[in-house]
């Protein structure tokens, strides 16, 4: 069990769990850019744009760190701590005789373009490698979002397959492009 919530940077970056101070930014962040992120996400929940709802899902999301089920981080400018530009979730921990997870993320319509993601991502990915000791990160994204898929491509995730009807996205079931990158420096934890 971790004891220490992670506080990631980059050179522009922060990235980091959300606590029950950020509520407020983070319903203006999902409020702000609901329309530009509905066509890539699942059907929202009834009760998503709620304070109730961000309650729960920040207490949820640290239970799930601290043991070890999935790593929520949100993505903030490092000269402004307090705004919320986009998301990364690492899910589905896998540990055992495969050491691996699966990650999804989202990015403001306005901060789109300036290699936001691409920096947040590779060191999300490292940290989940480093600090984590996954062998293997897989991100799923639909072939007609070709931003998504170049900022894997960047990070070397490697394409693995086409999988259709994969997940249901906006209410439809969506094809996906199937990737992963591995960690070549994964060791067994020494306990």
């Amino acid at each position: 069990m971790k004891s220490e919530l992670p506080l990631i940077t980059s050179d522009r970056l922060l990235l980091r769990v959300a606590i029950a101070e950020d509520i407020p930014q983070i319903l203006k962040y999902f409020i702000d850019n609901k329309t530009y992120l509905t066509p890539f996400y699942p059907l929202w929940a009834d009760a998503f744009f709620t304070a109730e709802y961000w309650e729960y899902q920040v207490e949820s999301n640290f239970l799930e760190f601290v043991n070890d089920q999935s790593l929520k981080l949100f993505i903030y400018l490092k000269n402004q701590p307090i705004e919320i530009i986009g998301t990364i979730n690492f899910s589905n921990f896998i540990r055992g005789s495969a050491h691996f997870c699966s990650v999804g993320y989202g990015l403001a319509s306005s901060a789109q373009k300036q290699g936001y993601m691409t920096e947040a991502l590779g060191v999300a990915t490292q940290y989940v490698f480093q600090e984590l000791n996954f062998h293997r990160i897989m991100a799923n994204y639909m072939p007609h979002n070709r931003r998504s898929g170049n900022v894997l491509k960047r990070l070397g995730f490697v394409v693995e397959g086409y999988a259709r009807d994969y997940l249901m996205i906006n209410g439809k079931w969506e094809d996906h492009v199937l990737t992963s990158l591995t960690n070549p420096h994964w060791q067994p934890n020494k306990s």
